[in-house]
Formats: structure tokens, sequence, C-alpha cells
């Protein structure tokens, strides 16, 4: 019995504690007003689309989507086509999207990009997400 007795005696406490927590990640709205979120920007190349058929796709496209708001830039872009190794240049235009993280976000950005894919016969729109604090 006494060799029993030492070997639990020289188990140290600790050992049966739990782990300490993991730090905590300070928030990205640390001393912010606001609330985490994302902004999206959403890469439209517009060589194939006038102002008429681009304030359609807005209306019926984007904005049931995203009814509280979005803001368009125009640009030009250049990138180089997957299918030829070409670089091509064209003026585009750039949504950009404020929006809590949900479940549903990145569906409605995916289905946006395949709309204009088709209805512009376009190969790609580019889309880049970033962590954010949202506020309005």
């Amino acid at each position: 019995m006494r060799p029993i007795l030492a070997v639990i005696a020289l188990i140290p406490l600790a050992a049966c504690a739990p782990p300490p927590p993991a730090p905590r990640t300070p928030s990205i709205c640390t001393g912010l007003r606001g609330e985490p979120g994302i902004t999206a920007r959403l890469y439209f190349g517009r060589t194939r689309t006038d102002s008429a058929a681009w304030q359609t796709f807005l209306a019926e496209n984007v904005t049931p989507r995203f009814p509280s708001g979005f803001s368009v830039f125009d640009g030009y872009s250049q990138w180089q086509q997957r299918s030829s190794g070409r670089i091509l240049q064209e003026p585009s235009t750039i949504i950009e999207v404020a929006t809590p993280r949900d479940p549903d976000t990145i569906r409605k950005f995916e289905a946006i990009r395949a709309d204009y894919r088709q209805i512009f016969n376009q190969e790609s729109v580019g889309l880049v997400v970033s962590d954010s604090c949202v506020s309005f």
C-alpha cells in the first residue's frame, strides 16, 4: 500500500486542474462604436454593360439582396484572362457593402456574381471580403 500512496503523492495538483482559458482576441471594434461585421468589394468588368443595363442590374440583383445600402465606385481594371493568358483592361465598377456577418451573406454575394456572369457573359466577378467594424 505504501508504494501506491507514494506515487499518488508525487502527482502535482496542477496536472488535475483544467487548462487556463485561451487568450481572448480583442474585437475589431474595441474602442469604436460599432459591431463586428464584414466589408465586401465586388469587382465588375463593364465593357459589355451600358449605363441603363447596369442600373437595371443594380435594381434587380443587388438592391433586393442588400436593401440597407451599398456604395458604387467607377474604376479601371486590368487582369490576365484565364482562357488565353492575355492581359486585358476595361472600365470597371466596384460595389462595396458593409454588413453584419450572417450565414446568408456570402450566399448573396455569390448569387450576385453568378447573375452578372450569366447576364453579361463575363468570365468572372471579383470578390474581396474583410473583417470590419460596422456602424451607421
